[in-house]
């Protein structure tokens, strides 16, 4: 479970499911007792986050959509993905 970015109390994992749950790239995000899967469409897959960190997930997803996309497709090879640029 590689944590690839944290901010503003959230923290950003990206990571394939064991299972293979979820077939669309995603990311898990953490903040507090709430957990959601969300794509990198900006649909929560699974979970719950509140709307103040959602907001601020969305807008992370919308800056780093290119380097998310790329951080799937490593780990889709195997690799370990890289550290992403946290919301400033």
């Amino acid at each position: 479970m590689q944590t690839i970015s944290m901010f503003y109390g959230i923290i950003i994992r990206m990571y394939l499911d064991s299972d293979g749950k979820y077939q669309v790239p995603h990311i898990h995000a953490s903040y507090s007792d709430h957990n959601a899967v969300i794509g990198l469409d900006e649909s929560v897959l699974e979970g719950f986050m509140p709307e103040n960190k959602m907001r601020l997930i969305r807008a992370w997803l919308v800056i780093h959509g290119e380097s998310l996309q790329a951080n799937w497709e490593i780990l889709l090879d195997g690799e370990p993905c890289v550290q992403i640029d946290p919301l400033r």
